[in-house]
């Protein structure tokens, strides 16, 4: 059961979680409409437009998608062995590290001096190499289930909230002794149900504003996300980034 303190426990990385989740909707729509027309920070799209580009032999869409597949996974299996060493040697800022490489990975795409025309799955590979690895890197927030490169989970989990928030609401006043205890668990999945409401809105605020400053700025408008995984950074010097629930949620 989710603790009533929930929020002031774990408020900043509440607030983190939320900024690497609006910095995936700038790097996913800046990927899809700056390169090669493809989704780099979720799987499930390009998944099926692998499939789609081998059966009608479409080469060059067949290498970019596997290109992302392949470098997804191993940036999650990346940032995954660096949050088990930093558990295991109880490194309590690793997330600082993977922030890092994250941040390098995306600002070496926005070098004017690389074209990506010819060979446009190089570029996609690095952005999904990056989300793989900012996937790994926050993944629990206590007992409750984060990811923040995509949102097919976190609009599920909602809508069990809310259900179970609606039917709780109804059982309230049968609730006897137990009326404060119930009143606490309907105040923390409140709080769930509108914090993972704004990991929504954040992806949609980041696509949002990935559009408008690639057509400003083209790939440099990546260097949002990166400005935003320098705030994360700079948390985990003075709020470090607990590792505990991450390698909790790798054992289940």
């Amino acid at each position: 059961m989710i603790e009533a303190e929930f929020v002031d426990r774990y408020g900043p990385k509440m607030i983190v979680a939320l900024l690497l989740t609006f910095a995936s909707g700038v790097v996913d729509i800046v990927g899809y409409v700056g390169i090669f027309h493809f989704f780099t920070a979720h799987l499930t799209g390009t998944t099926v437009q692998l499939g789609q580009s081998l059966v009608e032999h479409d080469w060059m869409e067949l290498a970019a998608a596997g290109a992302i597949v392949g470098a997804f996974v191993a940036g999650s299996f990346l940032g995954r062995v660096l949050i088990e060493i930093g558990a295991r040697r109880r490194i309590r800022r690793i997330a600082s590290v993977t922030l890092t490489i994250e941040a390098l990975l995306l600002a070496s795409v926005t070098q004017p001096h690389l074209h990506y025309s010819d060979k446009p799955y190089w570029p996609l590979a690095i952005l999904a190499a990056a989300m793989g690895i900012q996937t790994a890197t926050l993944t629990g927030i206590g007992p409750l289930t984060v990811h923040t490169t995509f949102v097919t989970g976190m609009v599920n989990k909602t809508a069990q909230l809310v259900t179970r928030i609606g039917f709780r609401a109804y059982g309230l006043p049968r609730s006897g002794s137990r009326i404060a205890a119930v009143r606490r668990e309907q105040r923390d999945d409140i709080q769930m149900s509108l914090f993972l409401t704004g990991v929504w809105l954040f992806y949609v605020g980041g696509a949002a504003m990935g559009t408008w400053s690639f057509n400003s700025w083209g790939l440099r408008a990546l260097f949002i996300a990166i400005g935003l995984l320098a705030i994360g950074f700079a948390t985990d010097q003075f709020r470090p980034l607990s590792v505990k629930e991450e390698k909790e949620q790798s054992e289940r």
